[in-house]
């Protein structure tokens, strides 16, 4: 079990990590753990969160990075991974949103309402079951953060993207309003928790540009400074940081 020396900041922080695996989990995963965090990895594919896993923890030189295959979509099993971290670890110093997944269309008219069922379950439904399950852990963490990777097209949808810039907005919209509750119930001294949101337009990786040589990733964020952003929101106070979107690409 971790001790109580935790006071804030990352050093022996107790961070879950939802959507690990891949690439921007594998960076996400090892500057938290470099920053002396106790991170808990979740995926729902074994296979990428074991390699995403085994990756971060040699890259930080076998830090403290542990990976746990979670049904996010299953609200029971997403509280009993919280009570979990809870009961092994003491507390629940942040949870990182990081599942992601994306549908389009050519033209507006050609939308799939099948594609909007996808995406509402991968980017709201787990939102909604992860900031549910972690809540009252996070009240209770001397540093308690939620962090949630949103999209610049939550902000300017364009037409072949309905179905995802919508989805990415109700996510955003309910993040907001897990840091009004922060808000609400930590009384006037202000929150002692924070819920933000990261705004990217796209991601981008080392294995990427290998594969697109020529791409010039306009506005895209690589992961590695992804994972920077996150680990700022612990360096600053949650008044600071909760109920806000912060840009990582031009905002338009």
């Amino acid at each position: 079990m971790t001790t109580d020396t935790y006071a804030g900041g990352l050093d022996g922080a107790v961070i879950a990590v939802a959507g690990a695996g891949g690439p921007a989990g594998r960076a996400v995963l090892h500057r938290l753990a470099r920053a002396g965090g106790h991170v808990i990895a979740a995926d729902a594919d074994p296979e990428r969160l074991a390699e995403a896993v085994d990756a971060a923890r040699y890259d930080a030189g076998g830090a403290d990075i542990t990976g746990e295959v979670v049904d996010l979509l299953d609200l029971e099993a997403t509280q009993d991974w919280a009570g979990r971290i809870e009961k092994d670890h003491g507390r629940a110093d942040g949870l990182v949103h990081l599942v992601g997944g994306w549908r389009g269309s050519a033209s507006f008219p050609e939308t799939e309402l099948a594609d909007w069922d996808v995406l509402h379950q991968l980017l709201i439904r787990t939102v909604q079951h992860t900031s549910l399950a972690f809540h009252d852990g996070l009240m209770r963490s001397p540093g308690g953060r939620y962090v949630l990777i949103s999209a610049s097209g939550a902000t300017t949808p364009t037409a072949g993207n309905a179905a995802y810039a919508a989805a990415k907005a109700a996510a955003e919209a309910w993040t907001l309003a897990l840091g009004d509750s922060f808000q609400k119930l930590s009384g006037d001294d202000g929150p002692t928790a924070a819920a933000t949101v990261l705004v990217i337009k796209a991601l981008v990786h080392d294995e990427l540009r290998a594969q697109r040589p020529n791409a010039r990733f306009a506005g895209f964020t690589d992961v590695r400074d992804l994972a920077e952003a996150i680990a700022d929101v612990w360096n600053a106070s949650p008044k600071e940081v909760n109920g806000t979107r912060q840009w990582l690409t031009p905002r338009p």
